[in-house]
């Protein structure tokens, strides 16, 4: 439950897991939005299958999207968390969060895992940002 001063905008992507499992692309309250962990399926198909750092792209632009609905922006962002099912690609995806978070400076994490929701997908990423911050 919301705390009653406190208003909660819940921001969707549409996609058919949200009700499954019931989560919000993002969620704002107050000032401070989270972006859930995102990953590079679009209408069911996973975008760039074998591109690590392309999908790193992709779920960037889903993670803006959402973002921009919630009234922020990447300079917004605090901090990221980096899921890679494939340590050998962290080179490539961090190559791809420099390009965008590089003069922004969010604390930042990355971590290999042994697996995603479907084994073609080689990257996660969830961000909190506070507007503003």
């Amino acid at each position: 439950m919301t705390h009653p001063d406190r208003a909660r905008q819940l921001i969707s992507s549409g996609g058919p897991f949200e009700a499954t499992a019931g989560y919000s692309r993002a969620v704002r309250v107050d000032d401070t939005v989270y972006v859930a962990g995102t990953t590079a399926y679009r209408d069911g198909e996973i975008v760039a299958p074998g591109d690590a750092a392309a999908q790193t792209r992709y779920v960037l632009t889903v993670i803006e999207r959402a973002l921009h609905e919630a009234g922020a922006t990447m300079a917004d962002v605090v901090r990221y968390r980096v899921y890679v099912s494939d340590i050998a690609t962290w080179r490539e995806v961090g190559s791809e969060m420099g390009r965008v978070f590089g003069d922004i400076r969010p604390a930042g994490t990355l971590l290999a895992v042994s697996a995603l929701v479907d084994p073609g997908l080689m990257v996660e990423i969830e961000v909190d940002a506070v507007i503003g911050g």
